[in-house]
C-alpha cells in the first residue's frame, strides 16, 4: 500500500489522498480505536471539526483538528444509521477527499459502537467466519459470538470501503483483506433488502456456508458498473456465478482472448451485453437500441471473430460464460472514484 501510494502522489496527489484516507481508517478500525480517536483522525484529514452523535445514551463529541473537544453543538453535512450520526462542519465548499473522509468514519463508529453494545471484542471474529480456510469450528464459534443463529439463514454482502449506502442495514460487519484488497463485509439476514452502490450481495446460506456466500458476494461485486448496475445479487446469474467464484485467476480461456478483437470496436461491449440477455437477434437489436440489419451484422462480425455461432446451440453457452469472465477481468468498480466524483 506505501509503495502503492508514493507512485500515485507524483500523479495525482488527490487520488493519493484518497488511497490515504481509507488505509487511515482501516488501521484505525483493525487498532479498535475509539470515537474521540476516530472524530479526531476526521478532523485531521479534513482540517475542520468533526462531530459524532448518538441516541442512546444520548452524546454528543465535537473535535477540531488538533485532537481537542469543542463544546456545544454543531453541524454540518452528515451521515446518520442505527441512531448515530456523524458530521464535517466545513465552511464554504466541500473539499475533494469530504466524502471519502465521512464515509469511512461513517463505517469506523459503526464498527466501534456494534463492538461496544456487544460488550466484547470481535475484530477478527468476522474475517474468522468468511475464512474457508478456517476450521469449522473456529468459524462456528466465531458466528456463535457474533450472535448468528446457528439455524439461521443470511447473507454476505461485499463492498468497496467507498461505497454509498442509502439504506444501511444492521449486522456484523468488518473490513475484509480479500485478493482484490481490503473490503466491507456485511452478514444480513437472508430477506434483506439492500440499497447500497456499489454492493455485491452473495447467496443466502447457513453459518457454515457464509464463507462461499462472501467469496460468490466479491465476484458479484466485481460485475456491478454504476451508475446502470449499481449493486448485483448473486441469485441472479443462478449457478453461473457459482462457476465463476470457482475459476482459477490464471485459468487458460482462448473464448475469452477472443472478445479483445470484439471490445476494442465503440459498439463491442453493449453488443455482447445485448447478444447474452435476448433470445433473439430482434430481440438483441431492440436491448442494444439498434436496427434488427445493423445487429445483424454485428452478430455476423462476433461469429467470425470467435469462430462460432454466438447464437446456437452452445455457442450461446460459450459466449456468456466468457463475456461475464471477460467483465471480471476487466471490471472497475473497485478503483477509487475521481475526487469530486
Amino acid at each position: 500500500m506505501q509503495e502503492l501510494l508514493g507512485r500515485l502522489a507524483a500523479l495525482d496527489p488527490s487520488a493519493s489522498l484518497g488511497l490515504r484516507v481509507i488505509a487511515c481508517f482501516d488501521e484505525l478500525v483493525v487498532g479498535n480505536v475509539n470515537t474521540r480517536g476516530l472524530l479526531s483522525a476526521a478532523a485531521s484529514l479534513t482540517g475542520c471539526v468533526a462531530g459524532f452523535r448518538q441516541d442512546h445514551p444520548p452524546r454528543t463529541l465535537r473535535i477540531d483538528p488538533g485532537g481537542e473537544p469543542v463544546p456545544g453543538g454543531g453541524r454540518g453535512v452528515s451521515l446518520s444509521a442505527d441512531g448515530l450520526t456523524v458530521w464535517l462542519e466545513r465552511t464554504g465548499e466541500p473539499h475533494a477527499n469530504d466524502a471519502i473522509v465521512l464515509e469511512r468514519l461513517a463505517l469506523a463508529v459503526r464498527i466501534r459502537h456494534s463492538r461496544a453494545r456487544q460488550g466484547l471484542d470481535n475484530r477478527r471474529d468476522l474475517p474468522t467466519l468468511l475464512d474457508g480456510a478456517a476450521p469449522v469450528d473456529d468459524r462456528r464459534a466465531a458466528a456463535g459470538r457474533l450472535r448468528l443463529a446457528a439455524s439461521g439463514t443470511y447473507r454476505v454482502v461485499a463492498a468497496p470501503l467507498f461505497a454509498t449506502w442509502g439504506r444501511h442495514p444492521t449486522g456484523p460487519e468488518d473490513v475484509v483483506g480479500t485478493p482484490f484488497g481490503p473490503l466491507h463485509a456485511l452478514v444480513v439476514p437472508g430477506g434483506t433488502r439492500l440499497d447500497a452502490c456499489p454492493a455485491g450481495i452473495g447467496p443466502a446460506a447457513g453459518v457454515d456456508e457464509l464463507h462461499r456466500s462472501f467469496r460468490t458476494a466479491v465476484v458479484a461485486l466485481r460485475l456491478c458498473a454504476p451508475p446502470d448496475t449499481p449493486s448485483v445479487d448473486a441469485d441472479s446469474y443462478g449457478a453461473l456465478i457459482g462457476l465463476l467464484t470457482d475459476l482459477p485467476a490464471d485459468a487458460v480461456l482462448p473464448d475469452v482472448d477472443l472478445l479483445d478483437a470484439i471490445t476494442a470496436q465503440p459498439w463491442g461491449p453493449a453488443t455482447l451485453d445485448a447478444l447474452v440477455r435476448a433470445g433473439s437477434v430482434r430481440q438483441a437489436a431492440r436491448l442494444g437500441g439498434v436496427h434488427h440489419s445493423t445487429m445483424t451484422t454485428r452478430v455476423e462480425a462476433v461469429a467470425a471473430a470467435l469462430g462460432f455461432d454466438p447464437l446456437d446451440g452452445i455457442g450461446r453457452s460459450r459466449l456468456g460464460i466468457a463475456y461475464l469472465v471477460w467483465r471480471l477481468r476487466h471490471s472497475t468498480v473497485l478503483d477509487l472514484p475521481t475526487p469530486g466524483g
